[in-house]
C-alpha cells in the first residue's frame, strides 16, 4: 500500500494583501437577552460568601492572527577620524608653520585670555580632585557594617504521619524534657462514641519521621498524654472513658498504673498536667464533667483531692456537680504550686486555689474570655500575671488585675482559632493555629495589628500546637493525624536584652488603661442605678480605688508633660 503524501493533508488559505488592515466599522446595538434564570430561594442556605473572587470571562469572538514579512532595510557602519578641529578653511593643518602663526595670532587676542581664565578654575578643580582621590582604593572599610533588615519566616522541616491507613485527629502534643522526643495522641471523639477503631498513640524521635519510636497501647483512646518534667521516662494521660493512667517508656507500651472506673471522671479526661511536688509523681486532670482531680502515680486507687468548678453557690454554700461548668482547657504554673486556672466550655476562665477552705477561696477569680469554649489557656513564661486565651475567632491577653476585659487582643479572624501558646524563649511571641491550616505568629513588640508571619503548613485544620523549649521549633497537629514540625527564623526564636523592659512597659500601659476604663464603667453603672433608684446611696465600695487610679494616671501625665517641657527648654538654650 502506498504511503500518502503529507502535502495532501494541508490546506492553504490565501488572501490578497490589499484586504489586510481595513478599518473596522462599528454600529450601536441594543442589549440582547439570551438566558433568564430567576433565583431559587431554596438554594439560599447553600450560598457561601467568597472573598476575594477572581473570574476571567471572554465575551468576544476569537480573532485570527497573521504575520507579514516586510522589506528589510540595509544598514552600513562607518567611522570618522577627528584629529584636530577649529581651524579656518584657508589654514593648511598639515603645515606646522601656518598653524603656529595662526596660534600666536589667537593668543594675542584679549578674549582668549578671559576664556582661558574662565576655564582654568573648573579645570584646576577637576585636576586637583582627580589627583587627591584614588579611584581604586576601598573607602569606609573601617565603619561598622549595617545589620540587615530582619526577615521573619516559618517553614516546615519534618512531617510525622500516623502509621497505617487511619487518619485520626491529633488530640495532644507533649515534648520530652530534653526535647529529643515528642508524644502525640490520636482520637476521633465523635466517631469513637459509636464504634471502635484504633486506640494507639505514639512517641516520635524527631530525627526519625519514618516510624514512631514507641507505640502506646491504652485500653481506651488517649485524649491527652504529658511528660513528667522531672522524669523523662514517665508519662500521664487521660482516657476517653474518664480514667487516667501513667506509662513508663522503659517498661513498654502497656500502662503501669490506671485508676479504677468508679473513681474516674464521668466524662472525657481530656486535660492532664503534672504539678510541682516534692516527689515529682503528682498530677491533676480535668474533664467536661466540671471536676478537677489530683492523683499520685504511686497509688492510683483513688484521687488525693478533687474540686468542683461550680461558680453558682447554693444556700448552704456548697458546690454541686449538677451546676459544674465543663472544662475545656487547663493551666498550671510550677512557680505557683497551689494555684491553677481552667477554661470552661461556656467561655469563662476561672482561677482556682487548691488550698482554699470555702468555695469563695477555692474559686477566687473569674474572667469572661470568649463566646464559646476556651481552646487554649497559658500563662506567659516571664510575666506570670498575664495569660493567653484562644477561643472562637480571637486570641486575647489578660491580666489578673483586670477581670472585666482583656488588655490585648487580635482581630476577629475569618476562620476559627484552635490552639495557642507563648514562645518559651521569646516571651512576646504568640503562636496561634487556625482552622484553615495556617500557623500565625504574633509578636507584641513588633506589630500588634497583624501577625508578623503566617505560614500555610497544610490544607486541613490544625488542631494542636506545642512549642519546643529551645524556642525555634513548633510542633503542630492536624485533623488528619499528621504532625508538622515547623522552624521559626532566628529573630522569632531568640530574645534581646531590652525585650523584657519593653514588654513590661507595654503590659503596664495597657493594664493601667483597662483599669481606668473599668473605673469609668463602674461610675457610669452607679450613676444609672442611682437615676433608676433615687434612694440608693451615691457612693460604692470601689470609689477609693477608682479615685486612686485616676489620681495615679493624672500624676503620670503631669510628670510626662514636665519632662517634655524640660527637654524643650534645654534644647532652646543650646
Amino acid at each position: 500500500m502506498e504511503k500518502p503524501d503529507k502535502s495532501d493533508f494541508t490546506y492553504e488559505y490565501t488572501k490578497r494583501r490589499k484586504h489586510f488592515g481595513r478599518e473596522t466599522l462599528f454600529s450601536d446595538h441594543g442589549p440582547e437577552l439570551l438566558v433568564n434564570m430567576p433565583p431559587n430561594p431554596a438554594m439560599y442556605k447553600n450560598y457561601v460568601l467568597r472573598n476575594p473572587v477572581d473570574v476571567a470571562i471572554q465575551n468576544t469572538g476569537t480573532m485570527s492572527e497573521h504575520w507579514v514579512n516586510s522589506v528589510r532595510a540595509e544598514y552600513t557602519s562607518s567611522g570618522i577620524n577627528h584629529v584636530e578641529g577649529g581651524w579656518p578653511k584657508d589654514i593648511n593643518t598639515n603645515d606646522p608653520e601656518a598653524t603656529q602663526r595662526y596660534r600666536r595670532k589667537i593668543e594675542k587676542d584679549d578674549a582668549y585670555i578671559h576664556a582661558v581664565m574662565h576655564l582654568g578654575h573648573s579645570m584646576e578643580h577637576n585636576i586637583l580632585q582627580n589627583n587627591a582621590v584614588d579611584m581604586y582604593q576601598i573607602y569606609y572599610s573601617e565603619l561598622p557594617t549595617i545589620p540587615p533588615v530582619e526577615r521573619s519566616s516559618c517553614h516546615t522541616v519534618n512531617v510525622y504521619r500516623e502509621p497505617g491507613s487511619s487518619r485520626r485527629p491529633i488530640r495532644s502534643l507533649s515534648w520530652q524534657t530534653d526535647g529529643a522526643r515528642l508524644a502525640s495522641t490520636h482520637a476521633d471523639v465523635n466517631f469513637m462514641r459509636c464504634a471502635r477503631t484504633l486506640q494507639f498513640s505514639y512517641i516520635w524521635d524527631i530525627e526519625n519521621a519514618n516510624a514512631p519510636e514507641l507505640v502506646i497501647a491504652p485500653p481506651q483512646p488517649l485524649l491527652d498524654l504529658q511528660y513528667n518534667p522531672r522524669d523523662q521516662h514517665i508519662l500521664a494521660g487521660g482516657l476517653m472513658n474518664g480514667q487516667v493512667a501513667c506509662w513508663d517508656m522503659r517498661k513498654g507500651s502497656e500502662a503501669v498504673a490506671i485508676c479504677p472506673p468508679h473513681v474516674a471522671h464521668r466524662d472525657l479526661a481530656q486535660n492532664v498536667l503534672f504539678i510541682n511536688s516534692k516527689t515529682g509523681a503528682e498530677f491533676f486532670s480535668a474533664s467536661p464533667d466540671g471536676v478537677v482531680k489530683w492523683w499520685d502515680i504511686r497509688s492510683m486507687n483513688e484521687p488525693t483531692d478533687s474540686m468542683i468548678i461550680d461558680i453558682v453557690k447554693s444556700n448552704n454554700d456548697t458546690q454541686c456537680v449538677e451546676n459544674a461548668l465543663g472544662i475545656s482547657a487547663l493551666e498550671y504554673e510550677s512557680t505557683i504550686p497551689t494555684r491553677f486556672m481552667v477554661g470552661t466550655e461556656t467561655g469563662l476562665v476561672i482561677g482556682g486555689n487548691r488550698k482554699g477552705k470555702t468555695p469563695l477561696e477555692k474559686l477566687p477569680s473569674k474572667y469572661e474570655a470568649h463566646l464559646g469554649p476556651v481552646y487554649a489557656l497559658q500563662r506567659n513564661p516571664t510575666f506570670l500575671k498575664n495569660f493567653l486565651t484562644v477561643g472562637d475567632w480571637t486570641a486575647r491577653v489578660w491580666s489578673e488585675d483586670c477581670r472585666e476585659s482583656s488588655i490585648l487582643w487580635t482581630y476577629s479572624h475569618r476562620t476559627k482559632l484552635t490552639d495557642g501558646a507563648w514562645n518559651p524563649i521569646r516571651f512576646s511571641l504568640m503562636l496561634v493555629t487556625q482552622w484553615d491550616g495556617c500557623l500565625s505568629c504574633w509578636d507584641l513588640l513588633r506589630r500588634r495589628s497583624a501577625p508578623v508571619v503566617t505560614a500555610q503548613l497544610c490544607d486541613e485544620p490544625l488542631l494542636r500546637l506545642r512549642p519546643h523549649e529551645g524556642g525555634l521549633l513548633v510542633a503542630c497537629g492536624s485533623s488528619k493525624g499528621t504532625i508538622y514540625l515547623a522552624e521559626l527564623s532566628q529573630n522569632l526564636g531568640t530574645a534581646d536584652k531590652n525585650d523584657k523592659q519593653l514588654l513590661t512597659h507595654i503590659l503596664d500601659r495597657e493594664n493601667k488603661r483597662e483599669r481606668i476604663l473599668e473605673a469609668r464603667m463602674r461610675e457610669l453603672r452607679l450613676k444609672m442605678r442611682h437615676e433608676r433608684e433615687p434612694g440608693a446611696p451615691p457612693g460604692d465600695a470601689d470609689a477609693p480605688r477608682r479615685d486612686g487610679d485616676l489620681q495615679e494616671a493624672a500624676a503620670d501625665y503631669r510628670h510626662a508633660v514636665g519632662e517634655l517641657r524640660a527637654r524643650r527648654a534645654a534644647r532652646s538654650s543650646q
